[in-house]
């Protein structure tokens, strides 16, 4: 039986992750796929394999599962039994953010562990909830390797005026910088391009990422040099619940006119804002679309407007378009919100394939377009695991050096 790796991605109420083989030319190959959900509500536990479907589907007591910590540890469990009883050889995680400290993967220890923690306000709604399954693996097996995945990474290459706020040099070096975010997503579209988009590869593309966490980037030559998003998840796009590109007089506002507090204001324009403040309604599309309510109307108005916004700003930065990338949630699979982006964006030689892009794609541009216009799916569970496999090679080739100990 193959070695084989895990990949984690934990969010605030769930856990999902994915088993990987090494195969022997030493890549990873999907094995099985699942999540542990409703985690301190409903437990659920869902084991699907990659090519022969469901394999588990349990549900639990919430005194069973209240916790990151105790759904890791039952998705361990379960894992256990259906590897044969070989754990694997390594964990992958999904962490949002890297902050001015790290620019790609790293091997966890107790240091990275404690600096990472230093991130969390850059990151609450996410940070807390990637560590702690790292905490919890940490505690109980401290010999298994663990691996931190930074959604900060790719965009660590970006230029200096990419880079900056109009702020005091002495803030941009405490970390107040633009450090843009679903890097991981980037990532692989960016390796998926020269299979799918060969023409489009090598140039100027503006990769959409959208579900409800949403953000643009801007790829040349497949790097990322400009990013809808900045500091925090909050900034650029209006996302499900998230409010998007404001003005910090609003949140002055807010503090002073208002009188809310700071972790109120926080709760406010990470959880009550967005699609779901615009609609009154609610923070998924799927909802909006299927309303026929004028405000749920008004909010995908919004939504499609500020992307084809942003992504002339993104033209911008590379000085023109070759390409246009759908993905994630959203991007892949609401072909109501591609149809509006691009009406929007005509201008620039998009010219949109009705039925290609009802079928989902993966080109959904006419054949005399301009610039050409794909779906592409991402896998930021592959990303996660390349990278955490490629860092515990390198790890042992150190060792076999006697670099490290």
């Amino acid at each position: 039986m193959a070695d084989t790796l895990l990949v984690a991605n934990a969010g605030s109420s769930s856990l999902k992750f994915e088993v990987f083989d090494i195969a022997p030319n030493d890549t990873p190959i999907s094995r099985f796929e699942g999540r542990v959900e409703g985690i301190g509500a409903r437990p659920r536990l869902v084991v699907k394999a990659t090519d022969d479907g469901l394999l588990l589907d349990e549900t639990y007591q919430v005194n069973k599962v209240g916790n990151l910590p105790e759904a890791l540890a039952l998705a361990r469990d379960r894992l256990y039994g259906l590897l044969g009883g070989r754990m694997p050889v390594a964990m992958g995680h999904r962490v949002v953010h890297g902050g001015p400290s790290y620019s790609g993967p790293v091997l966890v220890d107790d240091s990275v562990i404690v600096e990472l923690e230093r991130f969390i306000p850059l990151a609450p709604l996410h940070q807390p909830n990637n560590l702690a399954p790292i905490k919890a693996m940490h505690e109980r097996a401290p010999d298994l390797p663990q691996v931190a995945c930074f959604d900060t990474a790719f965009h660590r290459g970006h230029s200096a005026l990419a880079d900056r706020y109009a702020i005091p040099e002495s803030l941009y070096l405490a970390g107040v910088r633009r450090y843009g975010f679903h890097g991981l997503s980037y990532e692989y579209i960016a390796t998926r391009l020269p299979d799918v988009a060969p023409e489009i590869a090598q140039g100027r593309v503006v990769v959409a990422h959208l579900g409800s966490g949403a953000s643009m980037c801007a790829m040349s030559g497949g790097r990322s040099i400009e990013s809808t998003m900045g500091f925090t998840a909050l900034d650029g796009l209006p996302m499900g619940t998230r409010c998007g590109q404001i003005d910090p007089g609003v949140v002055l506002f807010l503090l002073t006119e208002k009188r809310m507090r700071a972790k109120a204001v926080e709760q406010f324009l990470y959880h009550e804002c967005g699609l779901k403040g615009l609609s009154g309604i609610s923070g998924d599309v799927r909802d909006l679309l299927e309303s026929e309510r004028p405000e749920a109307r008004f909010a995908v108005d919004f939504f499609a407007y500020r992307i084809a916004l942003l992504a002339g700003s993104l033209v911008t930065a590379m000085e023109g378009i070759d390409g246009f990338v759908f993905t994630a949630g959203i991007g892949e699979n609401a072909p109501a919100i591609r149809e509006a982006v691009v009406q929007r964006l005509h201008w620039l030689g998009l010219e949109l394939d009705p039925d290609a892009n009802l079928r989902g794609g993966p080109r959904i541009s006419c054949e005399g377009s301009k610039v050409a216009c794909y779906v592409i799916p991402t896998d930021e569970e592959m990303m996660i695991a390349r990278h955490t496999l490629a860092t515990i090679r390198a790890c042992d080739a150190l060792k076999l050096e006697g670099v490290l100990q």
